[in-house]
């Protein structure tokens, strides 16, 4: 439905409607170049975009129908500006930080590309992809945004190409430093099926259907970040400093450019994910330490190659856990995709490979006591219920399921039980969708 309270009834309107995603399996190893399993849901943010005479960016979200944020920027500026400078204006904390996932991915797409725009636009959001729960708000944001803007100024861009330019706002103009998965699963899902994506750096390849009679759910666990533990960026980060650790056990060739690396990696390429697990084992991991300070790292390795995370001198990074979980969780999604057609045979190898990954995370700091209970909860339910874990970022956020069809009511029972247990909300997520859909509507 056209939101025509806000828009010109004489002027042609463009829409893009992309959907969050349950992360099934895969998760944080995906900058780490792992193999992960994603699917989009039945949740989406629709963007509805038209040109407009005047010269700003009118960006207007509706809650219920009702205006519930807005922001007005001029668009000379919008495209005059350096992306840090974006970035600066909208940094995490301010108040309209929010919006610098709209205007990072209107600044991929109009600057970036050198696009003309010669008059301004008005974009009106409406979602039901909640913010927070760890099922990439932002990315179906992002992905919506640029689709439809993209469409307004008659521009035209593949679904992989939006993808990525929507990664590349997020990391450099909304400051979070997302691997890809997000935005190739909003933009290139399909609708009950797992998107295969190789993250080296976004190669589909291919895509797996859920097999009749089961189902993935998702339960929130109405947590947003816990306050225990790492965070998904020291994270990241750590794993950086493990792969530079074990380039120079390797003896691999390394080159600074700045505060920067490059190192010369025939054999993995640069990723994590490609070595393997039993070579990690013999060869790397009993030389990497559990915790480093960053100082310490700094003042030896100089620097990482990740190119949207730095090493903090003050903060002590968890380097073994953080480099062997894309090791390991690589290992497990191909055997997940390996399995997952043969249900129910592999039901409850594919539950204790989820178990296994949820176990990874806690490992590098990334549980919560929240997603810990909900993945205990599953474990105790009899039946139709085979395995649980902790998805996206970690450190809260929702859990993904795997059930049989016929669940639903169990998932919605745990749910239930979780809320009287812990006062926490616990959204249930049951349905997938169709990845970005794009249409237009002539005055």
């Amino acid at each position: 439905m056209i939101p025509l309270d806000y828009l010109d009834p004489r002027l042609p309107t463009f829409v893009a409607s992309a959907p969050g995603r349950l992360d099934v399996m895969g998760g944080i190893a995906d900058y780490s170049g792992s193999l992960v399993l994603q699917l989009p849901l039945d949740r989406r943010t629709t963007v509805t975009a038209q040109r407009q005479p005047g010269l700003t960016v009118d960006i207007i979200t509706l809650r219920d129908g009702e205006p519930h944020r807005r922001i007005a920027y001029d668009l000379r500026s919008l495209l005059d500006k350096p992306a840090h400078e974006l970035a600066l204006e909208f940094a995490p904390g301010s108040d309209d930080h929010w919006a610098a996932y709209v205007l990072g991915a209107a600044h991929a797409c109009l600057v970036r590309h050198g696009v003309p725009a010669a008059s301004g636009i008005t974009l009106v959001i409406e979602s039901t992809v909640p913010e927070g729960k760890g099922v990439s708000s932002s990315a179906a944001l992002e992905v919506s945004a640029f689709a439809a803007i993209a469409a307004a100024y008659d521009v035209s861009f593949t679904p992989q190409q939006i993808a990525t330019e929507c990664q590349w706002a997020e990391n450099h103009i909304a400051g979070a430093p997302c691997g890809i998965m997000d935005q190739m699963t909003s933009a290139c899902g399909e609708r009950d099926q797992l998107l295969r994506l190789r993250c080296q750096p976004a190669t589909i390849e291919g895509y797996v259907a859920i097999p009749e009679g089961f189902r993935f759910y998702g339960i929130d666990s109405g947590i947003r970040h816990a306050v225990t533990g790492a965070d998904y960026s020291t994270v990241r980060t750590a794993a950086f400093m493990g792969y530079r650790l074990i380039a120079e056990l390797a003896g691999l060739k390394v080159d600074r450019v700045g505060d920067r690396l490059l190192i010369d990696d025939p054999q993995w390429n640069g990723y994590l994910a490609n070595i393997s697990p039993a070579e990690f084992t013999d060869r790397f991991e009993h030389h990497l330490p559990d915790q480093l300070l960053g100082a310490d790292f700094l003042a030896r390795y100089h620097g990482i190659t990740d190119t949207v995370t730095r090493v903090n001198p003050d903060l002590w990074y968890p380097i073994r856990a953080a480099t062997a979980h894309p090791i390991s969780e690589n290992t497990r999604v191909e055997r997940f995709a390996s399995m997952l057609g043969e249900l129910p045979h592999w039901s409850r190898e594919l539950g204790a490979l989820m178990y296994a990954s949820h176990e990874s995370y806690s490992a590098c700091g990334l549980g919560s006591d929240g997603t810990d209970r909900l993945v205990a909860m599953v474990r105790e339910s009899p039946g139709d219920l085979f395995g649980a874990k902790i998805t996206g970022g970690g450190s809260g956020g929702t859990v993904a399921i795997l059930g049989t069809s016929h669940a639903g009511h169990a998932v919605r029972d745990i749910a239930q039980r979780y809320e009287a247990e812990t006062g926490q909300a616990a959204e249930v997520f049951e349905g997938s969708g169709d990845g970005l859909l794009r249409g237009t509507h002539p005055a």
